[in-house]
């Protein structure tokens, strides 16, 4: 899941609380591993990721610093309001990445480019990453799809680079605090790596249209997932 779209945490995440671990923990347990697995997606992208090394700075670096605000904000606050942003996060989300092949056909000759927008959404993005981060990946294609990158692949080539950052740079405040439980974290890590990077070489391999509809069919089932939750 979080290979071609991001998702994996609304599985992940909620087993580890089910299985005992403190919500606040299990966030960055849940962060830990999947971190591990996103290395072997964006590793499972390696031709993509090489092609479009260009743009990755400016917005990896806002990424970085998103991140670490992000984690830092879940140590020292409650989740609740940001729960409460969930299913309206994906939802808009989700919107946006199916409209997105209609709302930037008119760019797409121009070569690859964040535009400053996108640059400064990401930042929040980053912040939402580095807090809590279900759903991240499926906001993050959405952002992309507006940076003229000629393929679906390319997109979540760099959506993957994105997170591998994000949970990065957010686990070592995790770590520092000492709230990752390293019993499921471990574990978790080693199948998220090899899930990571077979799920990525996959979906290489699938027509874009059959990819763009898992992914909306994905955000479209977290968006009604977190919106039954919340109003439970």
């Amino acid at each position: 899941m979080n290979s071609v779209a991001g998702g994996g945490s609304f599985v992940s995440f909620p087993a580890l609380v089910f299985a005992g671990v403190p919500p606040i923990s299990a966030n960055a347990t849940n962060n830990a591993a999947m971190w591990v697995g996103q290395i072997g997606s964006a590793r499972g992208y390696k031709e993509e990721v090489a092609a479009h090394r260009a743009i990755l700075l400016p917005i990896v670096a806002v990424s970085i610093a998103g991140a670490l605000a992000g984690a830092v904000l879940l140590l020292v606050t409650p989740p609740q309001v940001f729960e409460r942003l969930i299913p309206w996060l994906l939802l808009f989300a989700t919107a946006v990445f199916a409209a997105s092949p209609q709302l930037k056909r008119e760019a797409e000759a121009a070569p690859p480019r964040h535009a400053p927008w996108q640059i400064f959404v990401q930042f929040f993005v980053a912040i939402y990453g580095g807090y809590f981060g279900a759903g991240m990946g499926i906001v993050m294609l959405a952002l992309l799809a507006f940076s003229g990158l000629p393929s679906f692949n390319a997109q979540n080539a760099v959506k993957n680079v994105l997170s591998v950052a994000i949970n990065g740079v957010a686990l070592v405040p995790f770590v520092i605090a000492r709230i990752v439980d390293w019993r499921f974290a471990l574990p978790m890590a080693a199948i998220a790596l090899a899930g990571g990077y077979l799920g990525a070489r996959f979906f290489r391999t699938l027509p874009q249209g059959i990819s763009r509809a898992i992914v909306i069919a994905i955000g479209a089932v977290m968006t009604a997932v977190f919106f039954v939750r919340g109003g439970a």
